[in-house]
């Protein structure tokens, strides 16, 4: 599908929204004159005096909206009356609506937190997304209920005066066909490990420096899978962060290790972990089908993730998490044969986890599963708006509730990702991930630091993916986050 433009201006706007309707079509946006035999979309900008047009041409079918305006002064105002009439455009070609309307961006959530703190009510910000995005009722609604329980967990924290850590542990047991994250298998790279902790002390010992008058809210060890690490490896990690960082002094709300992949869980594994303190694990199946697990590149077994379970149980963890994953290949092959979403959920309400996420399967070009359903076009990645349901009640019924939600690009059916915990066992790091209103001190390979400047501003600083190269690295690394925060320091001195 191409989309031509009479100006380089909302590329991405543009892009990202005519691709959430044509999903499986390579989407393409150029600023250049159309030819003949043309076949997509034609978008010419007007201003505030001259009307905007979208024509749309295929298979002899011609479609002409105009007659709208957008005032280039504005940018946010034009932007949005843009994506509507292009949205309505779109609607009528395809017959389709999309459940979050113009909504493109991955948290929905922080529209309607940003208008409660600045006064308005739930009442509102519904009305907003709805006239300015055209969200569905089922959307907003679920938006704004998640925003009441952030505001409420997010109120008892320390806001700006705190931050939170993150640590990446890029290494996995095995690398899973639809996973785009940093994450190396672990078995070529074990002698490499030592170094990379050796590596990561130092990031940590400067990072302990930077941030040693605010106050450690949270603390998240993920990857990865962090439990691919012996336990004696997770030991030396716990106790160095132990060391310089005082995790008495708010005290740390929440401890969060990923052990993920019930292939990596041992006994001695789990023990030290709770000998440490950490207070919150995930075990993330993605299904409870034996024959999808063995498709995406999971090297355990369903009987794995349940003695996996009971073991963090047994040892006394109170706050497990798990995740699934919607739209995984295979798992419905037609809408309504949901058998198998259905068993997952009956599977995971008999483990009883303390909260869950549920995933809509998002297909990146990164990962290996872009390229494996178009060599299996027989096998399909689907998900429904039954899906999501068939989730939410049975989590529901697990006694949890939604507590956030988050986007991504090229997700399965324009859905959503999903937290839902019982009262008390939120993930506090996933809404401040996800709301972005405290800093977060990420280290490691892959890692991307947030520092809150003011308002709502944020800052980003990256380090590099490769594990070698952090190795290698480390001293320019830590350099370039030296400038990083002396940059921010003198800012907010300059503001001051």
């Amino acid at each position: 599908m191409e989309v031509r433009i009479s100006e380089a201006n909302y590329e991405y706007d543009i892009h990202s929204l005519v691709k959430a309707f044509y999903p499986e079509d390579e989407v393409h946006v150029k600023n250049e004159e159309t030819g003949e035999n043309y076949s997509g979309f034609k978008v010419f900008y007007g201003n505030e005096k001259i009307p905007s047009t979208i024509q749309y041409f295929c298979d002899g079918q011609e479609m002409t909206h105009t007659g709208f305006m957008m005032d280039p002064n504005d940018r946010s105002h034009a932007k949005n009356i843009l994506k509507q009439n292009l949205y309505q455009v779109l609607s009528n070609v395809t017959g389709k609506n999309l459940p979050w309307g113009t909504l493109t961006g991955i948290r929905p959530t922080k529209i309607v937190m940003t208008m409660l703190e600045q006064g308005a009510s739930v009442e509102e910000a519904a009305a907003y997304m709805k006239k300015t995005y055209l969200t569905s009722d089922e959307k907003i609604r679920l938006c704004c209920e998640i925003a009441g329980r952030e505001r409420s967990i997010l109120s008892e924290l320390h806001g700006k005066e705190g931050f939170s850590l993150y640590v990446g542990i890029p290494f996995c047991p095995t690398t899973c066909l639809y996973c785009s994250f940093t994450s190396y298998p672990i078995a070529g790279w074990a002698g490499c490990v030592d170094d990379y902790l050796a590596a990561l002390e130092q990031e940590i010992e400067y990072t302990a420096e930077v941030y040693h008058d605010r106050t450690l809210d949270t603390v998240y060890i993920g990857g990865g899978t962090p439990t691919t690490l012996s336990a004696g490896q997770l030991d030396r990690l716990i106790s160095k962060l132990k060391t310089v960082f005082d995790f008495a002094k708010g005290p740390v709300r929440e401890f969060t290790v990923e052990a993920g992949r019930p292939d990596s869980i041992t006994e001695e594994k789990l023990r030290m972990l709770y000998k440490h303190g950490v207070s919150r694990i995930s075990i993330n199946p993605q299904t409870m089908n034996e024959e999808t697990l063995k498709l995406i590149g999971r090297r355990h077994t369903i009987a794995d993730v349940i003695n996996a379970f009971h073991l963090a149980r047994n040892i006394g963890f109170d706050n497990i998490n798990m995740d699934f994953i919607l739209g995984l290949p295979g798992e419905v092959q037609t809408a309504g044969d949901y058998g198998k979403l259905e068993h997952t959920m009956q599977e995971m309400k008999k483990l009883d986890p303390d909260s869950i996420t549920i995933h809509s399967m998002a297909i990146k070009r990164a990962a290996g599963m872009h390229q494996w359903l178009e060599e299996h076009p027989e096998i399909k990645s689907i998900n429904t708006p039954d899906m999501m349901e068939i989730a939410a009640k049975a989590a529901g019924e697990a006694g949890m509730l939604p507590y956030y939600l988050y986007r991504q690009k090229n997700m399965a059916g324009n859905f959503e990702n999903t937290g839902y915990a019982k009262p008390g066992k939120s993930g506090i790091y996933n809404i401040l991930i996800m709301e972005e209103q405290q800093s977060i001190a990420a280290v490691g390979a892959g890692t991307i630091s947030k520092a809150v400047i003011s308002g709502r501003q944020i800052t980003r600083c990256d380090n590099v993916k490769d594990v070698k190269l952090y190795i290698e690295k480390i001293d320019e690394i830590i350099n370039k986050k030296r400038l990083f925060y002396d940059t921010i320091r003198e800012s907010s001195c300059n503001k001051g």
